[in-house]
């Protein structure tokens, strides 16, 4: 399964996360490189061309997705599975606290 979403820093696109049967990549937008106000979106995702990758989720991501009570709403009113980690990261980022949010690509249906 291949899922994509929009990663935005202070509502500027950042980059763009994917899922595919290898792993996670991040990328920068290079126009978000270019930019001279860019900031990495975490210390673990410092600011470079190259994608980075992960076996897993990275963590900086997987930290974003609720835990306890919050985590169970999610799970229960979006049928997702808590070890669904990118879909859980999908349904509920949008509106994160702090600076990052994670927006499904126009590919992804989920609404």
């Amino acid at each position: 399964m291949n899922r994509k979403a929009e990663v935005y820093m202070h509502n500027i696109p950042a980059g763009i996360l994917s899922e595919d049967e290898d792993g996670y990549r991040f990328s920068y937008y290079r126009n978000y490189l270019n930019q001279s106000r860019a900031k990495a979106i975490s210390l673990t995702l410092p600011l470079q061309r190259k994608p980075h990758f992960s076996r897993t989720l990275h963590p900086f991501f997987d930290g974003l997705i609720p835990e306890g009570w919050l985590l169970d709403l999610t799970e229960k009113t979006w049928k997702v599975s808590a070890r669904d980690r990118m879909g859980l990261l999908l349904v509920s980022c949008r509106d994160c606290i702090g600076a990052v949010s994670v927006i499904p690509s126009k590919e992804e249906d989920l609404t």
